[in-house]
């Protein structure tokens, strides 16, 4: 074969190789533009939807690149380039133990330099794997990079450790790195709670209006009150007028939201109603907490929730009554 026939040859293969990888990229993960969502006009008084779906991108709850797809955090415990280390893995239930980890970089040294997000440089979430505990805590950074604060888990059994922040370097975007803790002693798993609108904690009320979307942004309205009284002071905490996680039940995919507007922007009143809006990753079973400020004291009120569920599904008028001992600070 001369040379003329050779390069024509081998052009003909490139030409076909390159359009079977075309055909298999379309096939995978099209390349077509996704077209945007409408706008939630249903919730303009709360915000522009823009502005929601910027707070939900900067706190876990971006959708993914595409098919409806969510990105959720928690379920690993390295992601782009950090790993998160408990210096121990077991405690003893019921006994005050210092909890202290590390996060690391790629080289292997610990992160020291982090970028203050609602008011904190890393947020700290605690819950068992049975979704009865909860805990939001904020620990304390030593100078050579290792963090610790005290706990107390009330009950024997699996935990997950969540560790939300931002690197304060370059480019860098929220991460939620995510950790399996046990809990020594005799375990006793609980089960879901069923599915409620509303929660009571500590004399306040709050009840849950909107509904969590599989694969597309949704508002939660959530409305405080006290001996019936609609809340209207409600005071900042962690830069906002409430602090909302969500927790998938079976696997503890973490989604952490906060609402889109804040304190001293001129439209966000302090109450009584806090909205947020956040995009489950898929249907199913969902536990909620809501932290909120009053009075000087945080509280937290929660929710199970059922994502896809079809109206009427869920049972809007059972009072959840939370325990004191589940929700602490």
């Amino acid at each position: 074969m001369n040379t003329t026939l050779k390069i024509t040859a081998f052009t003909a293969v490139l030409a076909a190789a390159f359009g079977a990888a075309y055909g298999v990229g379309n096939a995978v993960d099209p390349v077509d533009p996704v077209s945007a969502e409408p706008a939630h006009a249903a919730h303009a008084d709360h915000g522009a939807d823009a502005g929601h779906r910027d707070a939900a991108s900067r706190h876990g709850g971006e959708e993914g690149g595409g098919r409806g797809e969510t990105r959720v955090g928690g379920l690993q415990i390295s992601e782009g380039g950090y790993t998160l280390g408990l210096d121990i893995p077991r405690v003893k239930a019921g006994e005050e133990t210092e909890l202290s980890f590390t996060v690391r970089g790629e080289d292997g040294r610990p992160l020291t330099s982090y970028r203050t997000e609602h008011g904190k440089q890393l947020h700290l979430i605690l819950a068992s794997r049975d979704l009865a505990v909860y805990r939001h805590l904020h620990p304390k950074r030593a100078a050579d990079g290792a963090w610790s604060v005290p706990v107390n888990l009330p009950a024997a059994g699996d935990y997950r450790v969540f560790v939300d922040f931002v690197p304060a370097v370059k480019g860098a975007k929220p991460l939620t790195l995510g950790a399996d803790l046990a809990a020594v002693g005799e375990y006793e798993p609980e089960e879901l709670p069923e599915p409620s609108r509303t929660a009571t904690v500590d004399g306040y009320t709050v009840i849950l209006d909107g509904s969590l979307r599989p694969g597309a942004s949704g508002a939660l309205d959530l409305k405080v009150a006290k001996d019936g009284r609609p809340v209207t002071d409600l005071q900042p905490y962690l830069g906002a007028y409430g602090h909302l996680v969500a927790l998938r039940a079976g696997d503890l995919a973490y989604l952490h939201v906060h609402p889109g507007g804040e304190p001293g922007d001129g439209t966000t009143e302090p109450g009584p109603t806090v909205s947020f809006a956040t995009t489950a990753p898929s249907s199913g079973s969902y536990r909620l907490f809501l932290d909120f400020k009053h009075d000087g004291k945080v509280r937290t009120a929660a929710f199970t929730v059922t994502a896809g569920a079809k109206a009427g599904e869920e049972k809007k008028d059972e009072v959840v009554q939370e325990e004191g001992d589940a929700h602490q600070h």
